[in-house]
C-alpha cells in the first residue's frame, strides 16, 4: 500500500473516532444575525402591553406572558425539562391584618399611633409586663440591663442614643453614632433585649410627636401604594430569633409610663448630661399585643427550555432574565415594564430562537443551555433563589449565568452615544470569562464596555440587585448586561415607544456570542477568582 494511501486511511479511521461535536461547532454568526430588532420588538409588543397589566407576579396576566414564552420555546425547538416548560415557584402572600398594642384601656393601632421595625406573630391578646431600659445600651457608661429583669418581659427604651451639648454621640465621642445609634441600631438593641430574655422591644422615636405622626402618615401614603403583603416562600420557616420591634411616640410612651411627655424627655436628656444609665421613677403600664399574619398563596412560575448539548451534555451554560414586573399602582395606572425586564425577557426568547435555529442545521453546542425566564424578580430575587435551592440541573454541573435585566434604553451619561453596556460581575469568580466577554465584542460587536457598577465600592450594589447574583452566590461565574436606570424606572412611562431596539439587539448578539464560546470551548471556565 502506497504511503499516501495509508495516510489517508489513517485520516478515515481516526475521524471515525472523534466526536461529531467536533465538527457541529461551525460559524456562529449567521446564528447571531437572526437575533433582530424587529422581531424583538414584536415580541416586547406583546410581553409589556396593557392587556398584561404589568406582568405582576402571579397575576393572571403574568400567566399569559409565561405561556407566551413557553410556546416561543417550543417553536424555536427548545425542549421542556422533565416534560415541562414551567418550574413551580412555591410562594405565599403574607400580610399583617391585625396589629396593635393596648395599655390602660387605650388601644394604639399600627400605622395608626405605632409604626414598626420588624414584626413577628402574637397570639390576640396576649399580656406582657413591660420594663423601662433608658437607651436600652450596653456599653460605656450605659449598663441598661445589668440590674433590668426583662424574662419573659417587653422592654421599652428610647430609640437611638444620647449626645452631649455639643451634639456628640456620647458613645463615641465624635459626630458618627455607635451602633445604637445607626439606621439599624435597633436591631442591637433587640440583641440586648433578647439575650436579657425580653419577648419583643417598643422604641420610644427620636423625634417630636409633630414628626413621628408625618412619618406615621408617609408609611401609610407606601402601604396604598405597595400594599402591605410581602411575598415569601412557602417553606420558610420563622427565624428563632424573630420578634416585635415596634415604634411609638414619646406622647404614647409618656402615657404607658405613667408620666407627661415633658418628665420623659427631660429624663431622656439627663442620661445624655450624666453619660451614663441611673434609674428612672417611672413605672410602665402592662401591655396586650396582637400581631395577626394571613398567608396566601401565589401560583407562579419559572419558564425554562433545555437545548440538550452533545459531548458535554452534563455541563449547562443559563441564560437569563426576569419577566415579572410591577403590576398596576393603586391609582390605577399600569407598569407596563418594557424595559424592565421585558427586553431581557424578549432577549433570552430570541437566544433560544437562535441557537435552535442552530441546533436544527447541525451546529447543536458541545453543553447544554437552561433558557429560563424567572418569577419574582421584583419580589427579591425569589425565583432565581428558588431555582438555586431547587436546580433542575446540578449547581455543580453549571458553568455560568450570563443575566440580562434593562437594555435599551440610555441613562444620562450616554445620551448622544448609545453604543455602550454596563457589565457586571464578569472578573467576580473566573478570570476567564471577562477575557471571553471583551474577546467576543471585540471580534463581533463592538460595544463600550462600562465597568463603573462593577466596582464593590458603587453605593447602587447592582451586583446584588439582579439574578445573575443568586447563581454567583453559589460560585458560579456571572455576567450582568444592564443599560443602566432612568426616570421610567418602575414607572407607567417604561413603555415599548421608549425602546431601542437596535441596542437590545447588540447586546443579545454578545450574549449570544459568549455562549456559543463558552458552551463549545474545550475547558470549561475556570472559578478562580473572589472578588466582591
Amino acid at each position: 500500500m502506497k504511503k499516501t494511501n495509508i495516510y489517508v486511511l489513517g485520516l478515515f479511521l481516526a475521524a471515525k473516532f472523534i466526536p461529531m461535536s467536533a465538527f457541529a461547532q461551525g460559524d456562529p454568526v449567521p446564528y447571531a444575525l437572526s437575533i433582530r430588532a424587529d422581531d424583538l420588538k414584536k415580541h416586547l409588543t406583546f410581553i409589556a402591553s396593557d392587556s398584561l397589566k404589568g406582568r405582576n407576579t402571579g397575576s393572571p396576566e403574568q400567566k399569559v406572558a409565561a405561556n407566551y414564552i413557553a410556546d416561543s420555546f417550543k417553536k424555536s425547538g427548545i425542549a421542556p425539562v422533565n416534560g415541562s416548560y414551567f418550574q413551580k415557584v412555591d410562594l405565599v402572600n403574607r400580610a399583617w391584618t391585625n396589629v396593635f398594642i393596648s395599655a390602660k384601656g387605650k388601644k394604639y393601632e399600627y400605622l395608626g399611633e405605632i409604626m414598626a421595625n420588624a414584626l413577628a406573630p402574637v397570639a390576640a391578646n396576649s399580656k406582657f409586663p413591660v420594663v423601662f431600659a433608658g437607651f436600652g445600651v450596653q456599653q460605656g457608661g450605659y449598663t441598661d440591663f445589668d440590674k433590668l429583669n426583662a424574662k419573659g418581659k417587653y422592654v421599652l427604651a428610647f430609640e437611638g442614643e444620647a449626645k452631649d451639648a455639643a451634639g456628640l454621640y456620647v458613645l463615641s465621642g465624635s459626630k458618627d453614632p455607635s451602633v445604637f445609634g445607626k439606621g439599624d441600631g435597633w436591631k442591637e438593641k433587640l440583641k440586648r433585649a433578647q439575650t436579657a430574655g425580653a419577648k419583643g422591644l417598643i422604641l420610644i422615636a427620636d423625634r417630636d410627636t409633630k414628626s413621628f405622626g408625618n412619618q406615621v402618615r408617609q408609611r401609610q401614603v407606601m402601604m396604598k401604594r405597595f400594599g402591605n403583603e410581602r411575598m415569601a416562600f412557602a417553606d420558610a420557616a420563622s427565624a428563632a430569633n424573630e420578634a416585635p420591634v415596634l415604634l411609638i411616640s414619646s406622647e404614647a410612651a409618656a402615657e404607658l409610663l405613667g408620666t407627661t411627655e415633658a418628665e420623659l424627655l427631660a429624663y431622656k436628656a439627663s442620661l445624655a448630661t450624666a453619660k451614663k444609665s441611673f434609674a428612672s421613677k417611672f413605672k410602665a403600664a402592662p401591655i396586650e399585643v396582637t400581631i395577626e399574619r394571613t398567608e396566601k398563596p401565589v401560583d407562579t412560575y419559572n419558564v425554562v427550555g433545555y437545548l440538550e448539548g452533545t459531548d458535554k451534555k452534563e455541563e449547562i451554560v443559563v441564560l437569563t432574565a426576569h419577566y415579572d414586573h410591577i403590576g398596576v399602582s393603586a391609582d390605577g395606572q399600569i407598569n407596563n415594564g418594557a424595559n424592565d425586564d421585558g427586553s431581557g425577557t424578549v432577549t433570552v426568547m430570541e437566544l433560544a430562537e437562535a441557537f435552535g435555529k442552530a441546533a436544527a442545521e447541525g451546529k447543536r453546542p458541545r453543553r447544554s443551555i437552561l433558557f429560563m425566564t424567572v418569577t419574582g424578580e421584583e419580589k427579591g430575587l425569589l425565583g432565581s433563589e428558588w431555582y438555586a435551592n431547587h436546580p433542575l440541573f446540578p449547581l455543580k454541573n453549571t458553568v455560568v449565568d450570563l443575566n440580562t435585566d434593562m437594555t435599551g434604553r440610555y441613562d444620562d451619561e450616554h445620551k448622544g452615544k448609545p453604543d455602550y453596556i454596563y457589565e457586571i460581575g464578569s472578573d467576580k469568580l473566573s478570570s476567564q470569562l471577562r477575557e471571553v466577554l471583551i474577546e467576543q465584542n471585540k471580534k463581533h460587536v463592538g460595544l463600550e464596555l462600562d465597568y463603573r457598577y462593577n466596582d464593590a465600592n458603587d453605593p447602587n450594589r447592582f451586583y446584588y440587585r439582579s439574578d445573575h447574583y443568586n447563581f454567583a452566590k453559589h460560585g458560579i461565574p456571572v455576567a450582568f448586561f444592564f443599560n443602566g436606570v432612568h426616570d421610567d424606572y418602575h414607572q407607567p412611562g417604561d413603555e415599548v415607544d421608549k425602546i431601542e431596539f437596535d441596542q437590545i439587539q447588540k447586546v443579545g448578539r454578545l450574549v449570544f456570542y459568549m455562549a456559543w464560546e463558552i458552551a463549545n470551548r474545550e475547558q470549561r471556565l475556570v472559578v478562580d477568582s473572589n472578588k466582591p
